[in-house]
């Protein structure tokens, strides 16, 4: 029965770290990271600053801790990439599973672009930039042309843009996620193209 306990208490424990992060990306996205404080976080969950103490040591500790949870599927990817034939198939599949890590992580990527100086200044700005070369070093083929290399690099930032410029875009959330991912296929498709020739 102490086991059954002690499983209880670590759900209980995993559910407030993540009401948490949830919050303070939730204030970080509002009010703008410098600006939220330990004390807004605590008293907008309802909890003393030293219960929310046990879990975080700073507000950087909660943003590297959504950081880290958020885009372990990026990891993820690059390291099944990896594995994987360089083939057009490869990238296409490459492109659409970020086109849903990105719809997934949506608020951690907004809170990115809105916070740009904060997030250069952190830890996670630099984590976030090794990702993203390990994203482009899955998918852009080593002999390809300049010009291609271009392509492959700007399909990734195709389904980031989509995030955030085509948000007064008639349309469904999907439908438009939809369509910058048709966008993104198609630079990678051309860029394989161009580096298949002889």
């Amino acid at each position: 029965m102490g086991g059954d306990m002690d499983g209880t208490r670590q759900r209980r424990r995993g559910n407030t770290r993540q009401r948490i992060q949830d919050v303070a990306l939730e204030l970080f996205a509002e009010q703008g990271y410098e600006k939220t404080s330990l004390r807004e976080i605590a008293e907008r969950l309802d909890v003393t600053k030293a219960a929310l103490y046990y879990h975080f040591k700073t507000k950087e500790e909660i943003l590297v801790s959504i950081f880290d949870d958020l885009t372990q599927p990026i990891l993820d990817l690059i390291d099944w990439g990896k594995g994987q034939p360089h083939t057009l198939e490869t990238k296409k599949e490459i492109v659409r599973r970020y086109s849903t890590i990105l719809a997934d992580a949506t608020p951690l990527f907004r809170f990115m672009q809105e916070n740009q100086a904060a997030v250069r200044e952190l830890r996670v700005g630099e984590t976030f930039k090794a990702r993203m070369q390990g994203l482009r070093e899955i998918m852009v083929d080593p002999e390809a042309a300049l010009v291609d290399q271009v392509r492959y690099t700007s399909a990734i930032f195709t389904l980031h843009a989509g995030m955030f410029f085509l948000q007064e875009v008639t349309g469904s959330p999907e439908e438009k996620r939809e369509a910058v991912l048709e966008v993104a296929t198609d630079l990678v498709t051309q860029a394989h193209r161009g580096s298949a020739r002889p």
